[in-house]
């Protein structure tokens, strides 16, 4: 998703220059600017740890920054400075419940920062549809979608992306999650616009990476769906 606002390397506690990208402990904070922002991935934290950071990392690698790949120095940097410093540096605030923002710019160089999970203002359908179409545009960038809309409906969980489309951490989860539930997966690039269009039939969510599974709230005509019960808590299950 675009950035609300852009970390410092202070903020940040860490930035990563490409050159360096291999070890977090060699970032030159002093003097540090971040460019332009190119990609930003926001992550869900639960006590200094991201719950699912190797989906994360996997989409991350799927990723692309002006045309080109992540790096594998950077996703390297990455995972290790989630893993190592983030758990265990106790001198540095980070909220029990937040969120971790990695953001990479035009020039390849990298900065995170932490901060508190804020809910969704609005968990109506159509306010879901928006932020799936948001992240629909934003994988036409980098491509992977942050966040997508899944509906289920005659027996199957379909995920609002192309069929070649590589997913985001939540989104595979919950693939996952569903398939061995013995549901199967279909993909429709065009569900955002369907459900807009009141073209959807049966239960729909959103699986975001910085918010989870999340179904919508304004639906009474639709059923309580085991499926979406499912997804939410073996989510938050991993979650902890």
């Amino acid at each position: 998703m675009e950035p609300d606002k852009t970390p410092d390397a202070g903020e940040g506690r860490c930035a990563v220059p490409p050159q360096a990208a291999c070890d977090a402990a060699r970032a030159p904070e002093s003097g540090f600017e971040l460019g332009e922002p190119a990609l930003v991935c926001r992550w869900r934290l639960t006590k200094r740890r991201v719950p699912l950071l190797n989906r994360h990392i996997r989409a991350l690698a799927a990723r692309r920054i002006q045309g080109a790949p992540v790096g594998r120095g950077l996703l390297s940097w990455a995972k290790q400075h989630v893993e190592w410093s983030l758990a265990d540096d106790t001198t540095v605030a980070v909220p029990d419940d937040g969120v971790l923002m990695l953001v990479i710019d035009t020039a390849g160089q990298a900065a995170m920062s932490t901060g508190p999970y804020e809910r969704l203002a609005s968990t109506a359908r159509e306010a879901l549809i928006y932020r799936a179409l948001d992240a629909h545009r934003e994988a036409d960038r980098t491509g992977v979608a942050p966040e997508v809309l899944a509906a289920h409906r005659a027996g199957a969980l379909v995920l609002g992306v192309g069929a070649e489309d590589p997913l985001a951490g939540v989104a595979s989860l919950a693939a996952q999650l569903a398939e061995a539930r013995g549901v199967r997966i279909e993909r429709d690039p065009a569900l955002p616009y369907r459900a807009l269009a009141g073209a959807c039939a049966g239960a729909l969510l959103l699986l975001s990476d910085e918010h989870g599974v999340v179904a919508a709230g304004d639906a009474p005509d639709v059923p309580a769906d085991d499926l979406v019960d499912l997804l939410v808590a073996g989510y938050e299950k991993l979650r902890g």
